[in-house]
């Protein structure tokens, strides 16, 4: 067991305790495969990222690092806020991407672009694959939230390396006022995102236009206090069909006392981009 560098960050917003957190060990050289797992159970944080260099191909292709992300439960092929809460601790760390304001990070999903600005960060949303869900599935969700059938504007299987059941909802109180069973969704073995787009959601992309909530039972976390991949697959899904601007302000975690703000634009190439702020609430060392 060694010292090994170690933060902890707060991503998706500009105030500790207020985003979703990240645990972070710099160096991840020599750890194993159960190494990691045993660490991330027992930060019992959402993931635990393990930061080393990128393989020879990752090198080749242009990557900065190489990432691998753990849930208290096991490995992720990708999520959105220990992208970006590792990309900081990186960046914090003194280093430096081969492209200037752009990091490029290997992850088991691929390769992943990463633009800094200052002390914001967005990632470049990964291919996405959708698809109509099972029509049973629906209303057993849907009776598991408490929605009524007229509540639910639109769905849609999303497919990012995690997978998700996307609702489009009526109103934002609709989604804030929903007290799921728990116990139910995880039985139905699918994590579901809910999501109301405002009318007005691209007037002013820094006036949140959309609400979001994640609901994670079969993962372990009953809900997520903001989540990256998600709203990267809710965007690429709604921006496509029309019934999201290419511009807007997502809030969430307002149900858990959070204030999650994700940023969500697509460029002039049709890429999206989900980013936010990071703010580091951890330094030190961590013995493994």
């Amino acid at each position: 067991m060694q010292q090994r560098p170690f933060r902890q960050i707060d991503v998706f917003s500009h105030h500790p305790g207020f985003g979703n957190p990240v645990a972070v060990v710099l160096d991840a050289q020599g750890l194993s495969d159960a190494d990691m797992r045993r660490f991330a159970a027992w930060t019992n944080l959402s993931e635990t990222t393990f930061l080393m260099p990128p393989t020879a191909a990752g090198h080749a292709a242009g990557a900065d690092y190489r990432l691998r992300i753990f849930s208290p439960r096991g490995e992720l092929p990708f999520a959105g806020h220990p992208t970006l809460g590792t990309c900081r601790a990186w960046l914090q760390q003194g280093h430096t991407p081969r492209v200037p304001g752009l990091v490029v990070q290997e992850s088991a999903q691929g390769l992943v672009q990463i633009e800094h600005q200052g002390e914001t960060l967005a990632f470049a949303a990964p291919p996405l694959q959708r698809s109509k869900p099972s029509p049973a599935l629906v209303p057993l969700v849907a009776s598991a939230l408490g929605l009524r059938p007229h509540q639910i504007q639109a769905t849609q299987l999303l497919d990012n390396g995690p997978v998700w059941l996307g609702l489009l909802l009526d109103s934002a109180e609709t989604v804030l006022g929903l007290t799921p069973d728990h116990a139910r969704l995880k039985d139905l073995g699918q994590d579901v995102g809910v999501i109301h787009i405002a009318p007005d959601a691209g007037d002013d992309p820094e006036r949140p236009g959309a609400v979001v909530r994640a609901f994670a039972a079969p993962m372990g976390n009953p809900e997520d206090p903001v989540t990256g991949s998600l709203n990267a697959s809710l965007a690429q899904w709604l921006i496509a069909e029309g019934l999201a601007p290419t511009r807007y302000l997502v809030a969430q975690g307002e149900c858990l006392g959070r204030a999650g703000r994700v940023y969500i634009r697509q460029d002039a190439q049709g890429q999206v981009w989900v980013g936010g702020h990071t703010v580091t609430c951890i330094e030190g060392t961590a013995l493994l």
